[in-house]
Order: structure tokens, then sequence, then C-alpha cells
């Protein structure tokens, strides 16, 4: 089955999520023309340039902060808006111009560009514009690995159960301002769709994880685990009394692949909706649990310190509730943690010396 579009344009192109879904999309679809945007400020974004090259796909180095930039060619049917600033401590202690210039203003530029070329659009949103003290004021009971949140909580508490955050849960309360960008492009999206008639599909999606993903503290914690663990340098648990308590569920990247392939070609089934998109309870860890199958998979132990002081807008326990898409595709993650992990290490088993390097 061949994709209902020609010419697809990939923002941020350059990034994990981008990059993995540029080279997925050609490896699937030759036929159709890939076309990847980015500025490259981040470190390591360079090596994917030349895995474009390998896979015919066009690469433009450029920025969505720039208007001008976004004047391509050749007429976009499908926008995959990947960019944005993705560190949740963006801002902190310093000026918020530069999260607020690349995730709201740069994605307003992508939406005009869509609104010209009458282009449809799937846009990545995130798991952090729900409120992080509505998250951490559910109730919480501590086992041996990791928190979970108890069975039941005080009074209903819309868009939770036991399955994690839904889509209705609460949008009221600071959020972060990685998070707010990102919520005011929703909405911005919204108007666009209802205004001009665009098609388009926000993915409210948690930590995605696998190969390609050059991770950081702040940013791609499961990776930035196994690297840690792979060049045999010390990590920290920071936060939630230093335990590495702390839980996320995690989706590999070509479960992601899955999904927007199933969306784009499905485009008047998703238009106009919010999923909320991650791996759910079944592909979750905490950061022992992680520590565990990290020290499993490279053989390495390392030494881990503590730190109590939990970080500005931290989260204690984040799950996605994925129902809403997995009911409507018919979708659902298939690769579990240690599969997600195993992928990880032998990326970096493959690029060992490049990534010593970064």
């Amino acid at each position: 089955m061949g994709l209902p579009y020609k010419n697809i344009l990939i923002t941020g192109g350059c990034g994990f999520v981008g990059s993995n879904l540029a080279v997925s999309f050609k490896l699937k679809y030759p036929k159709v023309k890939i076309v990847v945007l980015d500025n490259l400020s981040r470190r390591g974004t360079e090596l994917n340039v030349i895995r474009f090259k390998k896979n015919d796909i066009e690469f433009i180095q450029g920025d969505i902060r720039n208007s001008e930039d976004l004047k391509l060619k050749e007429k976009i049917d499908l926008i995959i808006e990947c960019s944005a600033e993705p560190s949740v401590l963006s801002g902190y202690g310093e000026s918020p111009r530069h999260v607020i210039d690349n995730n709201l203003i740069g994605s307003i530029n992508c939406f005009e560009l869509a609104r010209k070329d009458r282009a449809d659009i799937v846009f990545f949103s995130t798991s952090r514009v729900y409120p992080y003290e509505a998250i951490n004021n559910l109730k919480v009971v501590e086992a041996d690995t990791r928190f979970k949140w108890q069975n039941e909580q005080d009074g209903n508490v819309k868009g939770w159960s036991e399955e994690g955050i839904d889509v209705d849960f609460s949008l009221e309360g600071a959020r972060s301002m990685y998070g707010a960008t990102k919520l005011c492009s929703e909405i911005i999206l919204n108007e666009y769709i209802s205004m001009y008639g665009l098609k388009g599909v926000i993915n409210r999606c948690g930590v995605i994880a696998g190969p390609w993903q050059f991770g950081k503290v702040d940013q791609g914690v499961f990776t930035f685990w196994m690297l840690a663990h792979f060049f045999k340098k010390p990590l920290k648990y920071i936060g939630f009394g230093g335990y590495g308590k702390q839980v996320r569920d995690l989706l590999h990247v070509d479960d992601l692949f899955d999904l927007i392939d199933l969306q784009i070609n499905s485009m008047d089934k998703v238009n106009n909706k919010v999923f909320n998109v991650g791996g759910g309870n079944l592909v979750s860890l905490s950061l022992q649990e992680t520590t565990q199958l990290c020290e499993k998979i490279s053989g390495n132990k390392i030494d881990i310190t503590q730190e109590q002081t939990t970080r500005p807008v931290d989260l204690g326990i984040y799950i996605t509730n994925n129902r809403k898409v997995r009911d409507l595709l018919s979708w659902k993650p298939k690769r579990n943690p240690e599969k997600i992990l195993q992928d990880i290490y032998e990326w970096i088993k493959e690029n060992e010396k490049q990534l010593s390097e970064l």
C-alpha cells in the first residue's frame, strides 16, 4: 500500500524522533520524497546527515524560527513537526525566550507553511502539558524497586486510572515552560484546523527511546543511562529521596513509527484528535530497574550516588494511558523495556568511536 502523500517534510528531522521516522518512512515507501529540515544545533545530529545521504533523503539546514527557511522549492503534502527544545528544565534561572521561540513561534511558522501548501500535519506534543503538581499529588506507595500509584485516590480524579494519565486529565496548573509552549502550539493548531480546513493530529508523547538518541540527563534518560554503563561513567539518582524509584513508561521509536504510519494512512479518522502516546504500564521502568537491566545487558556495574533534592517540575511517576489511540487504530507497543535497552546497547556498540568523541 502506498502513502497518500508524495512530499513529506520532517522538521527537527536530525533529532532522535525525526531522523528515525525519516529513515523508516523512506525504507517502507521508497518512492515518497522525504525532506528533512534541521538547524543542527545539538551535538551528534550531524551524524544523521550521513544516514540521510545513504537513504536518499534530502537534507536542508534551516531553522523553523526563521520563516524564510521554510520557503521550499516544492509544495509539501505532509508536515511531521518534530522540532523542539525538549528539555523540561529549559528556561529555569534564565530567560525563557529560547524555548518560546523554538516551541511556539517555530511551530506557528510550520503551521503557516501547512496553510499555504494545504498540507496535513502530525504534531509532536508532550506528556508535559499535564501539570506536575496535580500528578505528584496522586497518592503513591513505595515498592522494592519503584513507586506505584495507589489503587484508589481521594475523590474521583478525572483522567487518571491504574492504566495511567489519560487525555482528559486536568490541565489546570503550572507544567514547565516546555510543556506550556507545547500546549499553546496545540491550541493554535486546533484553530488552524478549524479556520483553514487543514487536517492534523496531536500526539502527546511520553518518553521515546531507542537507537540514535544522544541522551542527556534532562532528556533521553534511558539512552543516557545505557551510555553511562557502556562507557563506565558514574551516575546519580536525583530527587525523591535519591533511591531511583521514580518511574516512567517508555516507547521504542520503532513502535512510534508504526503508530505514525497508521495515522497518516488514516488522517480522516484521526483528524483534530489528541492522543496520549507511550508504552503504558507494561512498558515502564524505574531508574533502579533501568540500572539492573543496563548491568545485565552491558556486563558493567558503575558507581551511582544519591542526591535527595528533587529538581524543579520533576515527577515521581508518569505512566501514559494510551487507551484512546489503542482503541481507535488497534495499535499497541510491541517492544518491551529489555528489548528497548538491548537495541540502544547494540547501537552504542556499533558506533562506539563516534559516541565516545561526543
